[in-house]
């Protein structure tokens, strides 16, 4: 199963447990957003055999990043309103599928959060590598602690045995 965002492709094998882009799904672009106003989400749910992955896709090497907020605080935002909407999906969503996922992705005994931050490999002042990834994993352990102690930052030359993804782009 291959999602893309923007230039990334990510690959996860079939046999292994199931993806989903959850930035897509109906029930958060039509139900869970106007329900509060605005919502925040994960890019990508990918449920395997043990454990429920909530991963974040950020690629700066070709544009800056703009936001005035901390990126930590921005993905730790997003876990909470996605773990939130999951719960709502299992019960409200009106796609079968998506709440056939979520009741999926919830019942997995553990959650693991990952940036996926792209940065340009070569500092330029054009493309600097504005983003120091061990503080801003350094920060999502204080926000995440009680979801994940351990979350990971990592790019697609960095992914760690247990993201059974490979990622191109």
């Amino acid at each position: 199963m291959e999602i893309t965002e923007d230039r990334l492709t990510f690959s996860f094998p079939d046999d292994q447990g199931q993806a989903s882009k959850y930035d897509d799904w109906s029930f958060y672009r039509n139900q869970l957003t106007n329900a509060f106003g605005s919502s925040k989400a994960m890019d990508i749910i990918w449920v395997d055999k043990q454990q429920t992955w909530l991963i974040e896709i950020k690629d700066y090497r070709t544009d800056r990043r703009t936001k005035p907020m901390d990126l930590g605080e921005e993905l730790a935002l997003k876990v909470r309103d996605t773990l939130a909407g999951l719960v709502a999906a299992r019960c409200n969503a009106n796609d079968a599928g998506e709440r056939q996922f979520a009741t999926t992705a919830l019942k997995k005994k553990r959650f693991r959060v990952v940036l996926h931050l792209e940065q340009p490999r070569k500092h330029s002042k054009l493309f600097p590598r504005a983003i120091d990834p061990s503080k801003v994993k350094l920060k999502l352990k204080q926000w995440l602690k009680a979801i994940d102690a351990h979350p990971s930052v990592v790019d697609q030359h960095s992914l760690t045995p247990s993201m059974e993804w490979s990622v191109k782009g």
